[in-house]
């Protein structure tokens, strides 16, 4: 009995720390100026228009050995 349960609060606590992942980032996403930038794959001309999307947190990106561990992004 005490297995279930806790089979069944493991995955409860994936499911929250999925939705909480997939809030932040779509959270860094509609804030992030860089998403707004008209090409956002080109330089900015100016360095004024550099920090401009350069400001707010930037995302910390696990090493690839984490990811192929499992691990998330942010």
């Amino acid at each position: 009995m005490f297995s279930v349960l806790r089979a069944l609060g493991r995955q409860l606590r994936e499911v929250v720390a999925e939705c909480n992942y997939a809030q932040r980032r779509a959270v860094l996403r509609r804030v992030s100026p860089e998403y707004y930038a008209l090409e956002p794959d080109q330089a900015p001309d100016t360095y004024e228009a550099f920090l401009f999307r350069a400001k707010g947190p930037l995302m910390r990106e696990p090493s690839a050995a984490q990811r192929s561990h499992g691990q998330l992004i942010g």
